[in-house]
């Protein structure tokens, strides 16, 4: 009778723990923060495709467009990790304020630059500023929700969770971002919706970076990570060790960034292929409702997440959502009707949050805490880069060869993705440093398993 009262509370829990462990999620921050963070990553989903569609309407040049967008995105691919790397070692709070004043400047000055009719490469110029001055404000999130649940001694499927939850936030804004600009260049002008990100990343960036929890990224008194985010190491290992914890990066993340840039590469080919298919079909608005429909799914399929039980490790998440996405990018390949690539394309988005939240997760794990903004930068890095590379080169891909070719790149990045998923072996940096904890503690001589 009591155990059957036990599994029946278990069941009870289990159903409910989804819902559940997003509340502990909230608790940790408080409802303010996912309020000023979800307006503060706006700018970011706005500033690449405004920017192209800005520089069309005024200079009447998709070259100029597409070089300018184009530097955007690799001053935002080259300088994110750097913005990461400032907040590691001197703490979130001054970095994102500064990076995020200095991104509305930027992006005011590509508008008046815009406006002005200013030659080409001087608005390439100014795009290389806005991309490289972007705040970061998604990877500072997860890396300082992260750092909140490892201070509080969260379980596991808490910080699965707090990934879930931003992860979903990014593919939200990610929707709207684009949405708000295409509306802006039909009733108005492009310029409003850059002007409307400029004032967002300045107001809510700012708060974002002035909020109380900003503090728990402040690195240790050793340059490290805070004394909170290494407790639960140490009591694992069951040492006494006030050794500084190594902060050298594992080879495995390379594993990790390689495919979220095939990912990148997927969602960008995508992009290429629904574009060239939607105008084939003499229906080219309809591609914006085409990536909405992805992304509502994809964000539905994130929130979910935490409702996968504990005991389905993050290896295997990570393989059976790149072996999901392989499988259903390939009908994309035979799709030449638009009811059939809104279908087609929105089962496809359930396979890409939990892709994105399941590497960010592995990430936390295989990389030391004192680096952990910057690790969250390089992999956004790696996603935005390989977008970008893949709408570049698909996109003259779907023009000679047809929407077939694009979407034939976004499934070989899949299957390359998955490949890598099947061979990597990423390794917990928790139980590692375990034993480099202890060769700190004592650098000759015998190991005992006790403290000197």
């Amino acid at each position: 009778m009591r155990t059957t009262r036990k599994r029946a509370k278990g069941g009870e829990k289990g159903t409910a723990g989804g819902l559940g462990t997003y509340r502990e999620v909230i608790g940790l921050t408080g409802p303010l923060l996912p309020v000023v963070s979800f307006p503060a990553r706006l700018p970011t989903a706005t500033i690449q495709f405004g920017s192209v569609l800005l520089v069309a309407r005024t200079s009447g040049s998709l070259a100029a467009a597409g070089l300018t967008g184009g530097a955007l995105a690799v001053g935002q691919v080259v300088c994110g990790p750097l913005v990461g790397r400032l907040a590691d070692r001197h703490g979130q709070r001054a970095v994102v304020l500064v990076f995020s004043l200095a991104n509305a400047l930027a992006i005011a000055g590509l508008v008046a630059g815009a406006l002005a009719g200013v030659a080409t490469p001087f608005l390439a110029l100014l795009g290389a500023c806005a991309g490289a001055t972007v705040p970061q404000i998604g990877p500072m999130a997860r890396a300082r929700l992260v750092a909140l649940a490892r201070r509080a001694g969260a379980r596991d499927a808490t910080v699965g969770a707090a990934l879930s939850f931003e992860s979903t936030l990014d593919e939200i804004s990610f929707v709207l971002g684009p949405a708000r600009v295409g509306l802006a260049a039909v009733t108005a002008h492009p310029a409003y919706a850059l002007g409307g990100a400029a004032v967002l990343v300045a107001t809510c960036g700012t708060a974002f970076a002035l909020h109380r929890t900003a503090a728990a990224t402040r690195p240790g008194p050793d340059g490290g990570a805070p004394a909170e985010r290494r407790a639960p190491a140490k009591r694992r290992s069951g040492s006494a060790s006030t050794a500084p914890a190594p902060t050298r990066t594992p080879r495995a993340v390379h594993s990790l960034r390689a495919a979220l840039a095939l990912q990148g590469a997927m969602f960008g080919a995508c992009q290429a292929g629904i574009t060239a298919l939607t105008e084939r079909l003499g229906q080219p608005d309809q591609a914006g409702l085409v990536y909405a429909a992805m992304g509502v799914m994809s964000a539905v399929a994130g929130l979910s997440m935490a409702a996968v039980p504990a005991r389905v490790g993050l290896t295997t998440r990570w393989r059976a959502a790149t072996a999901a996405a392989c499988a259903l990018s390939l009908p994309l390949l035979w799709t030449d009707a638009l009811p059939a690539l809104y279908a087609t394309v929105t089962v496809l988005g359930v396979a890409y949050a939990p892709h994105l939240i399941t590497v960010f997760g592995l990430t936390e794990r295989v990389v030391p805490p004192a680096r952990l903004a910057e690790a969250m930068a390089l992999a956004t890095s790696a996603l935005v880069g390989g977008q970008a590379l893949a709408v570049a080169v698909t996109g003259r891909l779907a023009e000679s060869h047809g929407p077939a070719a694009a979407f034939g790149t976004a499934s070989l990045a899949a299957a390359l993705a998955c490949l890598i998923a099947l061979t990597a072996r990423p390794e917990s940096y928790t139980g590692r440093t375990v034993e480099e904890h202890h060769h700190a503690r004592v650098p000759d001589g015998p190991r005992t398993g006790t403290a000197p």
